[in-house]
């Protein structure tokens, strides 16, 4: 597939290789938090219209990304290719708005007959004004971008994640009177979305600060039944091998999810607990676009998407929810569903930006 784009190199060729939107609704997540805030990662104003970004290599193999605003001509070319039908996406040059150097998500695939993937030199004629080029997060640390996507992660295959949460482990812990607060154990996770991810349109590198709360603080909004994070014990004392392979950045995208550690309940998590009082908060007032999302589930369920100051969630409107921290790199930290989840799925689902 190939895409004539004049601005990219002189007389050359894009090679087009995969694209994602850029849309209030459906954004790569490993931007921001949030659609204006992916918007300004790239510099761009955040029209509720949005953008397709198309990432492809010139003829000498270096990576660009072509943002356009034919939204409609690149979600075409994403469904096409989801269904493994063949697609020329080849956008006018009029629709373009701009191209800048790198790539901002990872792709295992390159143009045949140029070289290898690399970035762009610097333009002579700028003089030095040329913007960095953009770079896929780092899989070997744990950070926002990276907790988000873990959480997207979690909601491409939420079957197999929710498979490994037994309702039963969900108890009330000592002195918990309040309906629905439950605790439970903790899991690992293995975020570690491949290129596929990309060209389906869906995320997998903006840093939002990790504001938080004091955890001294009294819960704002009524408990939910939640999962607290517990460490497991090995013999040692040490993390086993198979837990450092549950970190994020180790292993494929075709890793099967880490088996929870189930122990004694140990408490709410602190982070637990400020992640769902922000997202309560959001029904009074209204997170920027994009920071709330929904999706399609099956039946008569959604799939949601919310994020704020250091923490994800990832829940199924009909079922429990999954928080993913900061703080607790690799740690996936379920929230049973109680009696008071459902009325905070259902409201966040009410304000949620959903793709057109």
């Amino acid at each position: 597939m190939t895409a004539p784009n004049d601005t990219v190199a002189d007389d050359d060729a894009l090679y087009v290789l995969t694209a994602v939107l850029l849309t209030p609704a459906q954004f790569p997540s490993v931007l921001a938090d949030d659609y204006p805030a992916a918007c300004a990662t790239l510099a761009l104003e955040p029209y509720a219209e949005g953008y397709g970004l198309v990432l492809g290599q010139d003829g000498s193999g270096a990576r660009w990304t072509v943002v356009v605003d034919d939204v409609s001509l690149v979600a075409v070319a994403i469904a096409a290719w989801d269904c493994g039908m063949e697609y020329d996406l080849s956008p006018d040059d009029r629709s373009v708005v701009c191209a800048l150097p790198g790539w901002p998500l990872p792709v295992a695939v390159a143009a045949p007959g140029v070289a290898a993937p690399h970035d762009p030199l610097p333009d002579p004629e700028a003089e030095g004004t040329d913007p960095a080029p953009l770079t896929p997060p780092d899989t070997e640390s744990w950070g926002p971008a990276q907790r988000r996507m873990g959480a997207d992660e979690i909601a491409h295959q939420w079957s197999a994640w929710r498979e490994q949460i037994d309702d039963a482990a969900f108890t009330t812990p000592p002195g918990g009177e309040s309906p629905g607060a439950e605790a439970g154990a903790g899991n690992k996770t293995e975020p570690t979305p491949g290129a596929e991810t990309a060209e389906s349109g869906t995320e997998a590198v903006a840093e939002p600060e990790p504001g938080s709360a004091p955890e001294s603080e009294p819960d704002p909004h009524p408990e939910v039944e939640v999962q607290s994070e517990v460490e497991a014990e090995t013999e040692s004392g040490a993390e086993t091998e198979a837990e450092s392979e549950s970190r994020p950045g180790i292993g494929g995208p075709d890793d099967a999810a880490a088996s929870p550690a189930v122990e004694a309940p140990s408490g709410v998590h602190p982070g637990v607990r400020r992640a769902l009082a922000q997202a309560h908060e959001y029904i009074d007032t209204p997170p920027p676009p994009g920071r709330v999302r929904s999706s399609f589930a099956t039946g008569d369920a959604r799939m949601l998407r919310a994020d704020g100051p250091g923490w994800s969630l990832v829940a199924r409107t009909d079922d429990i929810a999954f928080i993913l921290l900061d703080e607790e790199p690799g740690e996936v930290l379920p929230v049973g569903r109680g009696t008071e989840l459902p009325k905070l799925l259902k409201a966040l689902d009410a304000l949620a930006v959903r793709p057109a």
